[in-house]
């Protein structure tokens, strides 16, 4: 058991080979001090891991090694840590400014090695005291259960009890914690009610005089959605046509008690706005916080003239990784009521006069979308196409589609059959290559350095399948897998990701979106010097749209 004044020497360089390998790139690149708690964090579990290594040894009666071989076996461990270490330490900031230069990012002039040690440092002594902690509760327990019970079986009802009791603290607290958050969030998101813009002047707009949506239930995000973005005049001026005004109807959550309801009343809103006259409807699902990213929505709306309807419901106040955690089965029912409800209507209506049918979600809004998204339930009267970013890696269909890439095919941008019904783009490709498409279009935008997407839960004992294949152009050739530090790495890539520099990580923008929408929804007449004029307009980049405001 761990003890205080008892350190393995074994323990702490199996610890610090798994620091050294820490220091090794993965998909986003690192400062010093994230770099060090990392490593901190990583060289602990190093240090925990020989300690059940130990104990499964001992458990299983098998000798110990002893003298001479036990001094030769921590020289030889001690020469490998080591030099390891110094060769990754060297490494390190040549590897992160190599990254940093394929993500257009200021390199680092020189290794802040001080805030690097000293983080790791406190966060290996901060676990190193909890682990001292429930060492001591261990044997406490077990000194109590061995008055009762044999050694062995003491052991192993101490390590089981132990654990049981970290368990439930460990879950009430963090649920107290989530519930403090929720209800902050609540109350963040009522105030936003209050304080997000006045309602429209136009009393056709969702949420106007004439709407039959509440102004107050949208919030911020659905507020933003419906009052910015191009306008008539806007798409004219791009053009050089005559332009209509696009549709955009958003239900907040607060608009409705259930899912259905608030279904129910987009619909209606979308009948009152004649949003099934115009040539193609959208039905989006939004992130966690009920956003929509305009530099997704407002290139397609140039696309087409101003010739399309856009249908969003709200399902959650909360940041999008709350959301996936506590709301996940609220977005998923959300985006199931608005799809079958918009549907249902719409294949009442002739074929031939009845607007286009596409789905789009970006992030969460994608993993909802595409649960939405039954094939087998739209089978007798499909949808036309769905445009997918930034999937998160539980989305199963996604995790289907990927596992049916042609044979040789990357990881992160795979082949799909001939290309005829589903296709891939990232910064690097734009889903033009293909056979040409059957009667359903369906792509996925994904970054090769997103690991919202590319994280892989498998990560602590097997290397993720895309790091077998060549690095993608924006990706490191020194990331290096290690079980348990692979999947730490990883995991601090995530949060990393959404401060990534436009076009790398979780941030995507405008520019990414236009080749992928041209495919899904063929606007008429559309041309490749027409792309490159949209694209030209939009450089204004993630999440600043393309319109005036």
């Amino acid at each position: 058991m761990l003890r205080l004044k008892e350190i393995s020497m074994a323990g702490m360089l199996l610890g610090l080979l798994f620091f050294a390998v820490s220091l090794t790139p993965s998909l986003i690149p690192r400062g010093a001090f994230v770099q060090g708690i990392l490593g901190g964090l990583v060289m602990a579990l190093g240090y925990l891991s020989w300690w059940v290594l130990r104990l499964i040894w001992r458990f299983a009666d098998m000798p110990e090694p002893s003298g001479a071989p036990k001094r030769w076996l921590l020289a030889l461990l001690a020469l490998g840590a080591l030099g390891l270490f110094g060769w990754t330490l060297l490494s390190n900031l040549t590897w992160q400014n190599d990254l940093r230069a394929k993500m257009n990012m200021p390199l680092a002039d020189g290794l802040d090695l001080i805030p690097l040690m000293l983080a790791a440092v406190a966060t290996f002594s901060a676990c190193f005291v909890v682990g001292a902690f429930v060492a001591w509760l261990v044997r406490l327990v077990r000194s109590r259960l061995l008055k009762i019970m044999p050694e062995r079986r003491a052991n192993v009802l101490a390590l089981a009890l132990v654990g049981l009791v970290l368990f439930i603290v460990t879950r009430d607290g963090v649920y107290d914690q989530v519930v403090t958050r929720l209800d902050t969030s609540y109350e963040t998101a009522q105030k936003l009610f209050e304080t997000a813009p006045a309602p429209p002047e136009d009393p056709d707009l969702t949420g106007g005089a004439n709407s039959l949506i509440d102004w107050g239930g949208l919030g911020t995000p659905g507020r933003n959605f419906v009052l910015n973005g191009p306008d008539a005049d806007d798409i004219a001026g791009f053009t050089g046509a005559f332009a209509l005004a696009p549709i955009r109807v958003y239900v907040g959550r607060a608009n409705g008690e259930t899912a259905q309801e608030r279904a129910d009343l987009a619909l209606a809103e979308l009948m009152r706005r004649r949003a099934f006259e115009r040539e193609v409807l959208v039905v989006a699902s939004p992130t966690g916080t009920g956003w929509l990213d305009p530099g997704s929505h407002d290139p397609l709306e140039y696309m087409h003239g101003g010739d399309i309807a856009t249908v969003a419901v709200q399902y959650s106040y909360l940041q999008s990784p709350l959301a996936l955690i506590l709301e996940t089965d609220t977005g998923l029912d959300q985006a199931t009521a608005l799809l079958e409800t918009v549907h249902r209507h719409w294949q009442t209506l002739p074929p031939d006069d009845r607007p286009r049918l596409y789905v789009h979600g970006l992030s969460l809004g994608a993993w909802s979308s595409m649960y939405a998204t039954n094939l087998f339930r739209l089978v007798n009267d499909p949808i036309d196409g769905a445009f997918w970013a930034g999937p998160p890696f539980p989305s199963t269909f996604w995790r289907y589609v990927q596992n049916a890439r042609v044979e040789g095919s990357p990881w992160v941008l795979p082949r799909i059959g001939d290309g005829s019904f589903i296709r891939y783009a990232n910064h690097f490709e734009d889903a033009s290559s293909g056979a040409p498409w059957g009667g359903m279009r369906i792509v996925f935008l994904q970054y090769s350095s997103d690991p919202i997407v590319f994280y892989e839960p498998a990560s602590i004992w097997r290397a993720p399948p895309w790091m077998s294949d060549p690095p993608a152009p924006d990706a490191s050739a020194h990331m290096t897998f290690m079980p348990i530090v692979t999947q730490f790495q990883l995991a601090l890539d995530m949060a990393l990701s959404f401060g990534a520099p436009p076009g790398h990580g979780h941030a995507y923008f405008a520019q990414d979106y236009i080749d992928p929408w041209v495919q899904v929804s063929a606007p008429d007449g559309w041309t490749r010097e027409d792309t490159d004029r949209l694209k030209a307009h939009c450089d204004n980049g993630f999440q600043n749209g393309c319109s005036n405001d």
